[in-house]
């Protein structure tokens, strides 16, 4: 049975709902619905902390959905899971996938920013500060492109790019 007809949350099952209703009335191809019904199943397994069910749903989508700006959030959703699995190197793979098809993915940057910043870290501590330099300036590089595009989102990365010299006049 498809996880769309197993949710017992009420805010699941009415998304679920309205979604199947457009899904019916959207002039889409029976493909289109298709990687539409396997996206929706892999965002509430996901939801759910059922990674290895939400992989295999949002792998079924990218196989049947041709639309890039569409394929780049199931691509984000698979750096996601990755990325809460730990797998950084494998989630920035996504990411960067995903930013090749919507380069207007705020937070994808954000994410991959996260990333290199969190990494940064890791150098700081095995004495590496040389690395740690590069790693904080590519997070840099990346949450302010983040920031331009969502100028009101990220302020705890604006408040880092101040504090650490990185902000340009205006961040």
């Amino acid at each position: 049975m498809p996880r769309s007809q197993r949710n017992d949350n009420f805010i699941d099952k009415t998304f679920t709902v309205i979604a199947d209703i457009l899904v019916k009335l959207l002039p889409t191809s029976s493909r289109e619905k298709q990687a539409f019904s396997y996206y929706r199943d892999g965002m509430s397994a996901q939801s759910e902390g059922e990674y290895a069910e939400a992989l295999q749903n949002y792998y079924q989508a990218l196989r049947l959905e041709i639309d890039p700006y569409d394929r780049s959030y199931i691509l984000y959703n698979i750096g996601l899971i990755h990325t809460s699995n730990g797998e950084h190197g494998r989630a920035l793979e996504y990411y960067y996938q995903a930013l090749e098809r919507n380069p207007s993915l705020p937070q994808a940057l954000n994410n991959i920013a996260v990333i290199y910043h969190y990494r940064g870290e890791q150098a700081i501590e095995n004495g590496q500060s040389q690395i740690s330099k590069i790693l904080f300036e590519r997070a840099a590089d990346y949450w302010k492109e983040a920031i331009r595009l969502a100028p009101t989102n990220y302020l705890e990365a604006q408040s880092w790019l101040k504090q650490n010299g990185y902000a340009e006049a205006g961040v």
